[in-house]
């Protein structure tokens, strides 16, 4: 096992400086083009009860550059666990990474978060009247792109390679599973997922 910074170096080359210089500390022009593209980021977050990784995702530009170090993100609803939230409110420090379908390319922000119930800021995210509870504001410190090849070698937009649903468990099948694994309690699988799709459609906002 490594153990050291230096055991791990010795494994590796030397970043490249482009590697190095596309970190910058502030949203530029070009990496506000990939933040209004992208319908999807991933926000890491880290508390006392240890770390969360949650996926968010809205119309493109649900990620907002109010000004070149300052991001914004509506949280749209979801399953009320708070986690990211609570996180952030005992260590601000974060994390997002923002995915544009069809481009290899990933953008990187690292920031701290605060958390806002502005009226007007709530407001001006409403879709059909539904307002977000909370938006969180992300004070950019790092942002930088990460190259394609992660993307080329997983396939994620080949076609040929996506999965069908039907492979995998369903949500209900799963949520079935672990109730009978535990205390035994029943749980009907088959009538969640039959009530799902109307559940997300009537919940989205």
């Amino acid at each position: 096992m490594l153990t050291t910074i230096e055991q791990l170096e010795a494994l590796y080359a030397q970043p490249a400086e482009r590697s190095l210089r596309k970190e910058i500390d502030y949203v530029n022009d070009d990496y506000r083009a990939f933040v209004e593209a992208a319908p999807l980021a991933v926000l890491a977050t880290s508390g006392p009860a240890g770390l969360d990784c949650s996926p968010r995702g809205d119309a493109p530009g649900f990620v907002r550059v109010l000004d070149e170090r300052t991001l914004a993100l509506p949280d749209r609803p979801g399953n009320n666990r708070l986690d990211s939230l609570r996180n952030i409110i005992a260590d601000p420090r974060l994390a997002l990474l923002l995915i544009v379908p069809g481009v290899g390319e990933t953008l990187r922000v690292n920031g701290r978060g605060r958390i806002s119930a502005d009226p007007a800021l709530l407001d001006s995210y409403a879709v059909d009247g539904k307002l977000p509870r909370t938006v969180l504001l992300i004070d950019v410190e790092a942002v930088y792109f990460h190259c394609s090849k992660a993307l080329v070698r997983s396939r994620l937009w080949d076609p040929a390679s996506h999965v069908e649903r039907s492979r995998l468990p369903s949500a209900g099948e799963i949520l079935q599973h672990i109730f009978a694994a535990g205390d035994g309690e029943q749980f009907d699988g088959v009538a969640y997922d039959r009530e799902l799709p109307a559940r997300v459609r009537a919940t989205l906002y």
